[in-house]
């Protein structure tokens, strides 16, 4: 097994985060401006996700009176997971928080919570592609206001596509794990 010091510095950021430290100061201690880097970084799992909810409401519910705190109800649980299924978007996942509506009505390129998968690469050149002929148009017939909003997706098209570039430009660290024997 091979290591680098960065494969030390996402196993750092993994562990802190699933153990519970939130995000925001993992990405702090660890230097990043942007939370997607730090995103990036750390390995989660949706059972991690779910035991860390549980974790969160069994210490909450020491903290208070004993009835104020009921069970979780089906209803309730099952509200919890369709949060995680209807972050899901064509385009990758969006990482907005639990509890939290899209505010953005799924119109996701200019989210700052999208986080594109790499696979989706041809589809932002295709999206591209339609705004950059929407933005003809709109030149054409005057329409300012309409320029001056596809501009501005068009730069939050282009920072998502040079982030899931990079995500595929990234090595894929040796930790050593066993794998299928090629015959």
């Amino acid at each position: 097994m091979t290591f680098t010091p960065h494969d030390f510095r996402r196993l750092f950021a993994t562990d802190i985060v699933n153990g519970g430290l939130p995000i925001h100061i993992g990405a702090a201690l660890l230097g990043h401006v942007n939370l997607q880097t730090t995103q990036g970084y750390v390995a989660v799992f949706a059972e991690d996700i779910v035991g860390s909810y549980q974790q969160f409401l069994n210490h909450r519910r020491t903290l208070r009176p004993d009835g104020e705190y009921g069970d979780v109800t089906v209803e309730e649980w099952a509200e919890f997971e369709e949060h995680f299924d209807k972050r899901k978007v064509e385009l990758g996942n969006c990482a907005r928080p639990y509890g939290s509506p899209c505010r953005h009505e799924h119109a996701c390129i200019r989210c700052p919570m999208l986080q594109v998968n790499p696979k989706m690469l041809s589809r932002l050149a295709e999206i591209e592609k339609d705004l950059l002929l929407r933005r003809k148009k709109a030149e054409e017939e005057q329409w300012r206001g309409e320029v001056d909003g596809i501009d501005l997706t068009l730069t939050f098209l282009r920072t998502k596509q040079a982030e899931a570039v990079r995500l595929t430009r990234r090595p894929v660290a040796a930790l050593g794990l066993s794998r299928p024997r090629s015959q």
